[in-house]
């Protein structure tokens, strides 16, 4: 394991994160935002059940793809880690991003129906869905976006 180049995201101190929208790294014209919707390692034991992950994600990557940006838009998908997810946009600018990032959160917010790929042939785990899950996550997670202005940097000790 020596010889292997330690990953970006390993390289920033998760002591520090908290709730809130970053620009984890920019390769090329692809930036890649790190949405984060939970304080990692945080004492409560606070993270997103793969229910809640997994039906934001639905619904996330379905609006973000329809949105402005959505030919730009390289990959939404949740961390292992369940505090967040990364969504990677070519071409981006920060401050549009994060307008997307909001409407986005506010459709959800507004969804009716059933969540996109509901389907035993669209999906691996599609009774794994739930909308009232995913918009109780979005909802708490515009919160914190409206909180403040972003600087897209992480925060430092």
């Amino acid at each position: 394991m020596d010889n292997l180049t330690r990953i970006a995201s390993f390289s920033v101190n998760h002591d520090y994160i908290t709730e809130g929208i970053y620009v984890s790294r920019i390769d090329g014209d692809i930036t890649t935002y790190d949405l984060r919707t939970r304080v990692p390692n945080n004492r409560d034991n606070d993270y997103m059940s793969n229910l809640t992950m997994h039906s934001l994600e639905h619904l996330f990557a379905t609006y973000v793809r329809n949105s402005e940006i959505g030919g730009r838009v390289i990959y939404f998908g949740p961390m292992g880690c369940q505090t967040g997810f990364y969504l990677l946009v070519r071409n981006s600018d920060n401050d549009e991003t994060l307008a997307v990032v909001k409407s986005v959160l506010g459709k959800i917010i507004s969804h009716e129906g059933d969540v996109p790929g509901a389907k035993r042939e669209e999906c691996g785990n599609y009774k794994n869905l739930d909308l009232e899950s995913a918009k109780t996550e979005a909802k708490r997670y515009l919160v914190v976006l409206r909180s403040r202005d972003w600087d897209f940097r992480y925060p430092e000790a």
